[in-house]
């Protein structure tokens, strides 16, 4: 037996199923920065991100009556937003590589410097290139496994892995020239 998930915008759920549209903007303004910013972590470009995140809302809002509550309504809306920003990306053609290489099993760890700047960091993960950054925001800023990945992104699981440890080396190698962190 599935639990229902209790909502705290339930209300404004209940009116955007009967087409209210004041409660739809409500909903919108609650939800619009969180779920901008995951299409701009996906997708890497601003005005991108902005089209990605409005298409997935309008989709989300056509497609309200399929809310069941089973998760929470941030977590349905977010799975929308990762799945439309996926679709986006593979519209422009982001390959996804296959390998079949082990991985190993411990890697160094990153000694952060205390004068790390957020934004070179954030501006480092934009230039990874799409497949990596796809793969590096899904795991690291949005909480999936590999596994999860996999199958979001049809790739197998160990290309997830594969594909993540490139961009965590790929991003050293950016961070490295910055001089942000030193390695063990």
């Amino acid at each position: 037996m599935e639990t229902q998930y209790q909502n705290i915008h339930q209300d404004l759920i209940d009116r955007c199923r009967k087409g209210d549209a004041k409660a739809q903007f409500e909903l919108y303004k609650v939800y619009y920065k969180p779920m901008y910013n995951i299409c701009l972590r996906m997708v890497g470009n601003a005005s991108e991100a902005e089209d990605v995140m409005q298409e997935a809302l309008l989709k989300a809002f056509t497609k309200i009556n399929t809310y069941e509550g089973v998760v929470s309504f941030g977590a349905w809306l977010k799975k929308i937003v990762i799945n439309r920003s996926l679709d986006y990306l593979k519209k422009r053609k982001v390959k996804f590589e296959e390998l079949n290489e082990k991985i190993p099993d411990e890697e160094p760890e990153l000694l952060v410097v205390s004068e790390i700047h957020m934004d070179q960091l954030k501006k480092a993960i934009q230039q990874l290139p799409d497949g990596y950054r796809v793969v590096l925001t899904l795991y690291l800023l949005e909480g999936y496994d590999h596994e999860e990945i996999a199958q979001i992104l049809s790739i197998t699981n160990v290309s997830s892995r594969s594909q993540y440890m490139r961009a965590k080396q790929k991003l050293r190698e950016m961070l490295k020239e910055e001089e942000m962190f030193e390695y063990n």
